[in-house]
């Protein structure tokens, strides 16, 4: 049943974010979004524009009293990762996001929520209608394109912003202000295939579908260590070829980048003599799988089934490249921070596997905080690729961002959260991209921090958002605000 979220505290923000989540908006496909948000500036009277990336700059001048203050940037993306479970007849470029409240959270019903970053653009719109908000001069800077390379926050120029702090809206945690955030890089494999016609006398199909798992984003949810449908796939599909070797007629799963793959198929053919103990292998294997992974992916699942004969095949090298490609790429955590306890340094996440004409394509999405690292882990998959001979092009690059803890806005924002909560916040980096990467090499004079909400299980239908922690975040960002409009 869809639920109406206008009428949850604090009410400006919900109101947003209720009708945020009936525009489509998924990513370069913001423009609806845009339109909402330039409204909302329009109706208050405020100086609004539009960059030619299609990106949204508002502007508020300071409340009374505090004119001579400092500005203050506020920045959230307007994209969202559009994922649905399978089955699901979604359609993001035209049906709302439909809602569910249960438990003290807000969840979608088969499909993302959105809140990622949703309720950040909600907080900043809320921010600017709320007769309690005590500020200097604002901005507000909604960027398009965060999820699928940060091409908003990359066209934005010197000339735009006035502001030198800017407090990003995009991270996870109610209680504790990011100061740091890692780089990454996309790798795009390309592997040829010669493709041969299978004999349907001599021969059985087979496709393998790995699903069921928990999913989630590959930057913050890394560390849960969560199963990868594409690389488990692969790997189920190697063990039993040591046995019984099986031709590759197509491979398929994930969708984005940043997202880790929940679900992957694969049709396969082995001689009809092989047939029985094939299926015997890939299900033995599957039981593995399920006890590995039992902890962190209980709803794991691996099905074979017999299927018509496709109408190609790989060769047998060709099958035993592609596989031995997908089971050989590094995937999940690489490294550990050795001086922030329980920080991943350096991971990468085997993103998108698909089957094309002539070519086996594959995406992986590697990230670090450690420029070393992230060179070496790309520097791994590339030598993977051309062991496998697969061609490897370069994608999709953002720089991350290094703590600076001497930060002023670091302390403006500790000493509001002691003053609302009691107690410090927690100052932390985060294993993910985000937009104070890029734009604080643009501006390296800008002194940045990220705060943000509790979203659970981000990148994925099983995404939610703790309606207690929202209120939370929102009080934090106007304690924050008045804070620094006294500096």
């Amino acid at each position: 049943m869809e639920e109406d979220l206008s009428g949850i505290e604090p009410r400006l923000l919900w109101r947003h974010f209720d009708e945020l989540r009936k525009i489509p908006r998924c990513s370069k496909r913001e423009e609806r979004a845009a339109e909402y948000v330039l409204a909302v500036g329009r109706r208050m009277g405020l100086d609004c524009g539009m960059d030619g990336a299609g990106n949204v700059l508002l502007r508020k001048g300071a409340t009374p009293g505090r004119e001579g203050s400092r500005a203050v940037l506020l920045q959230a993306h307007l994209d969202m990762v559009c994922e649905k479970d399978r089955g699901s007849d979604h359609d993001f470029s035209r049906d709302p996001i439909l809602v569910q409240v249960e438990d003290g959270f807000v969840s979608a019903v088969g499909t993302t929520l959105g809140a990622d970053n949703g309720i950040g653009v909600a907080a900043a719109l809320a921010v600017l209608a709320d007769p309690g908000a005590v500020h200097g001069p604002l901005e507000l800077l909604f960027t398009v394109d965060e999820e699928e390379g940060m091409s908003g926050a990359g066209a934005v120029q010197e000339g735009q912003i006035a502001a030198r702090m800017m407090i990003n809206l995009d991270t996870d945690d109610p209680h504790a202000v990011y100061v740091g955030c890692a780089g990454g890089e996309t790798s795009n494999l390309r592997l040829p295939m010669r493709w041969d016609r299978p004999d349907p006398a001599g021969a059985s199909a087979f496709e393998v579908v790995v699903g069921g798992l928990s999913g989630g984003h590959s930057g913050v949810d890394i560390h849960l260590q969560r199963g990868n449908a594409i690389k488990l796939l692969g790997l189920l599909l190697w063990a039993a070829g040591e046995r019984v070797f099986p031709g590759l007629s197509s491979l398929r799963g994930g969708e984005k980048h940043n997202a880790i793959p929940r679900e992957a198929e694969a049709v396969v053919v082995v001689p009809r003599e092989e047939a029985e103990a094939f299926s015997s292998l890939v299900e033995a294997e599957a039981r593995a799988l399920r006890e590995e992974y039992r902890a962190v992916d209980p709803g794991l699942w691996v099905e074979v089934s017999a299927v018509e004969m496709p109408a190609r095949v790989a060769s047998p090298e060709g099958s035993r490249r592609a596989i031995g490609l997908v089971a050989a790429l590094p995937n999940g955590v690489l490294r550990w921070s050795p001086e922030i306890p329980d920080l991943v340094e350096t991971s990468t996440n085997l993103s998108v596997a698909f089957t094309e004409e002539e070519d086996l394509y594959l995406q992986t999405a590697s990230r670090s905080s450690s420029k070393v690292g992230l060179e070496a882990t790309t520097a791994t998959i590339r030598a993977a690729a051309a062991l496998a001979g697969a061609r490897v092009e370069r994608g999709d690059r953002y720089p991350g961002r290094l703590p600076d803890l001497d930060s002023e806005l670091l302390s403006a924002c500790r000493a509001a959260h002691r003053n609302l909560f009691g107690r410090d916040p927690e100052v932390k980096s985060i294993h993910a991209g985000l937009e104070m990467g890029i734009i604080g090499e643009k501006f390296p004079d800008m002194d940045m921090v990220s705060l943000g909400t509790l979203i659970e299980h981000p990148h994925s239908p099983a995404e939610r958002v703790k309606i207690s922690a929202v209120a939370e975040f929102y009080r934090f960002i106007l304690a924050a605000l008045e804070r620094i409009s006294e500096m």
